[in-house]
């Protein structure tokens, strides 16, 4: 399993059951205890949970995971606040963008409510609660199944929705980007669905922080020859970002040292 994945399933479990010990995280992954613990101090320094002796705690209530009824997450990191309001300099009034599922893409869509004339096009409930009641914002919600996750939708429903659309640009997350494997993430049914996102657009933009850049995950969702923007933070490796630069990426920096 890769550790993109095998993280994420951490995250997950930890989220359901509000604390883990070493041991049944382990088991629950199928990993040692030594990898484990390597995966929460991973998680710790991202901002996803606390670690404590022999496990790991979430670090919001229970209920964490439901769509937050203010439209953003309260536990998005800076890079992910500074990549997003980078991003949104990419939409103008009167665009029509989709936006993929995700917690950079639901701050993105945070930047956005005071759009004008803007048609939004999105697998993400939480996009949509976020636009919902923006008054310039026209939000087109795609059918599919529900992944609880992220929720997002994807399956069959979720790709044929983009099937007969058009718009300008594309914003995209995933859990890895290399100028060799393009954009890619752990989960089969979110690939899917980014590669009739991408299809549907004249121009992918990647929102991706420091950590996912020069990561590869098992699913190839959008090649690099087909993603136009990378919109990235201050603490990627100033030799990854030349490499996306070589093959034709324009990369945009956004900082942090504002953002927390």
């Amino acid at each position: 399993m890769f550790a993109t994945e095998r993280r994420r399933r951490i995250l997950e479990h930890v989220r359901r059951h509000g604390t883990a010990d070493l041991r049944e995280l382990a088991q629950a992954v199928d990993a040692s205890e030594v990898t484990i613990r390597r995966d929460l101090r991973a998680l710790e320094q991202q901002g996803l949970i606390a670690r404590h002796r022999g496990g790991a705690a979430a670090l919001q209530d229970p209920g964490v995971g439901s769509p937050s009824t203010e439209g953003t997450d309260p536990a998005a990191r800076p890079e992910q606040v500074a990549i997003a309001r980078l991003a949104a300099t990419l939409v103008h009034d009167g665009d029509a963008v989709a936006i993929g599922a995700g917690t950079t893409a639901q701050q993105l869509a945070a930047k956005l409510v005071d759009a004008s004339e803007l048609t939004v096009v999105t697998n993400s409930l939480l996009v949509g609660e976020v636009l919902g009641q923006a008054r310039g914002v026209s939000v087109v919600m795609t059918g599919g199944s529900l992944r609880g996750a992220t929720y997002g939708l994807v399956g069959s429903g979720a790709e044929q929705s983009f099937a007969d659309l058009r718009v300008r640009r594309a914003f995209l997350s995933g859990d890895g980007l290399t100028a060799g494997w393009g954009l890619s993430t752990s989960d089969l049914a979110e690939a899917g669905v980014d590669r009739a996102v991408a299809d549907a657009a004249q121009e992918v933009v990647v929102l991706a922080d420091h950590t996912k850049l020069g990561a590869d995950a098992p699913f190839q969702s959008v090649p690099i020859d087909r993603i136009a923007h990378v919109v990235t933070d201050d603490g990627a490796d100033a030799g990854t970002l030349a490499t996306l630069r070589a093959v034709g990426v324009q990369v945009h920096v956004a900082g942090t040292r504002d953002d927390g």
